[in-house]
């Protein structure tokens, strides 16, 4: 019974966990800083701070633009325990699993931090390799924090619509606001069907036939997939769909846009000065 509870547990709580990072329009919804900028300002100030992260070599920077956007978080009136629970999951950790060799000699020579030895094995830890190592891992991790910023904090229609303005080709659009609704989709379709299992079968029941319900239910799922997408996009078309996002609001930038426009960009040049002159 414990077994089968965990298991439960584990299945309810990674559909919750991937439900609640993905959608999450509440924040969007919300009156604080970031929310109250035009949709098309705020994406080209994230351009900046992600093309500025690019460009720095320096780990000082780019802790700095990570306060930076903890603060932004902040001011946007969105729980830090969320947004660092959202950002430090899959991308940064598979990051940091990647960069983990680089600290080593055989990989990244260098002056030597620490030796130690296992099975005969001698390890050396060098200076040059934890440095490239840890400016990777801090790369990653403000740039996804920075991208996750941006979508928590704007509706999800306008960020379609913003796209389309940036003159991002109409079938990547469309596609990825068709995967959106997907997802939530099948996380609904994959609870609701865990529920009528455990609602006629109760909790237990054989292995061999748990993996059969499990081999029916990707079947039924893939073919109720393939029918649905055709229904979805018909049900689209009768509404008015021509593949552009639209919005009930049209956006008005205001002085306060432009002003964090403009400090932004200075911003980005005295950093790009500091790399120049001061590396």
């Amino acid at each position: 019974m414990k077994k089968n509870n965990f298991v439960e547990r584990s299945i309810l709580g990674t559909l919750s966990f991937l439900k609640e990072s993905i959608f999450a329009d509440e924040y969007a919804l919300k009156k604080g800083f970031l929310q109250s900028l035009d949709p098309r300002i705020k994406t080209i100030i994230f351009l900046i701070f992600i093309l500025q992260i690019l460009f720095t070599g320096n780990i000082f920077v780019l802790l700095y633009l990570y306060a930076l956007c903890l603060l932004l978080t902040f001011i946007s009136k969105i729980s830090l325990g969320f947004f660092l629970k959202r950002t430090w999951v899959f991308i940064p950790l598979f990051s940091f699993f990647i960069a983990i060799p680089a600290i080593f000699s055989i990989f990244t020579p260098g002056e030597a931090l620490v030796v130690f030895q296992i099975a005969n094995f001698k390890f050396i830890i060098t200076r040059q390799g934890l440095s490239s190592a840890s400016l990777f891992v801090a790369r990653v991790i403000t740039s996804v924090s920075f991208g996750v910023l941006l979508s928590i904090t704007t509706k999800h229609f306008e960020l379609l619509k913003v796209l389309r303005i940036f003159r991002i080709p109409q079938i990547f659009v469309m596609t990825l606001g068709m995967c959106y609704r997907y997802i939530y989709l099948f996380i609904e379709v994959i609870q609701n069907t865990y529920l009528g299992i455990k609602s006629r079968c109760g909790n237990v029941f054989s292995v061999k036939k748990g993996q059969g319900i499990v081999a029916w239910n990707i079947a039924s799922l893939w073919q109720r997939s393939y029918v649905l997408h055709q229904d979805v996009y018909d049900a689209m078309l009768s509404r008015g769909y021509t593949g552009e996002s639209k919005t009930m609001d049209e956006f008005h930038a205001t002085f306060k846009d432009w002003f964090w426009l403009g400090l932004t960009i200075l911003i980005f040049g005295l950093s790009l000065w500091q790399n120049h002159y001061l590396n």
